[in-house]
């Protein structure tokens, strides 16, 4: 353990610099990429044994990279629900503790989400917020309804398990 965290030490030390000025072009905003690089550390904290890396930076690229798809997405959704809010009349505007409990339960949401697999995910979005039937979820998937069944099933496990 000790000698994974002097690697992750060197890691940090030889690269933190590139990986916030590659960030920072990509976010556009040194302090979230500021913050995006200490994420993508901390993430290797409990990852791979780093003293078998050869390529560093294009490790710390990747794992970046996701985070930064992470940033983006949270960012989309953190828009998309102020739109929403802005054309609400304004007897009907939440109070901020209840927007911020309902941006805090889209980021979950939207965390379970990611982490499902793309069919799963389909299936679980046309159930829920389009109402359909796993029989017309089939026809439109092209799937058969057992994989459906097993697609839901999935997703729903996966709800459960983050939740928990």
């Amino acid at each position: 353990m000790q000698a994974q965290r002097e690697h992750l030490v060197t890691l940090y030390r030889d690269h933190r610099s590139w990986l916030h000025g590659w960030l920072s072009g990509r976010v556009g905003c040194r302090e979230t990429a500021a913050d995006l690089t200490q994420d993508t550390f901390i993430r290797l904290l409990h990852d791979r044994d780093l003293a078998t890396l050869r390529e560093p930076r294009a490790f710390l690229t990747t794992v970046a990279r996701g985070l930064a798809a992470n940033w983006f997405r949270r960012q989309s959704l953190e828009r998309a629900y102020l739109d929403q809010l802005a054309a609400l009349p304004e007897g009907v505007v939440p109070s901020l503790e209840d927007q911020a409990l309902v941006r805090e339960a889209l980021q979950q949401i939207d965390a379970m989400l990611d982490g499902l697999p793309v069919a799963a995910r389909q299936v679980f979005l046309l159930a829920q917020f389009e109402g359909l039937r796993y029989e017309a979820i089939a026809q439109r998937l092209h799937l058969s309804l057992s994989t459906v069944k097993r697609h839901m099933k999935r997703a729903l496990v996966g709800c459960l398990a983050h939740a928990g």
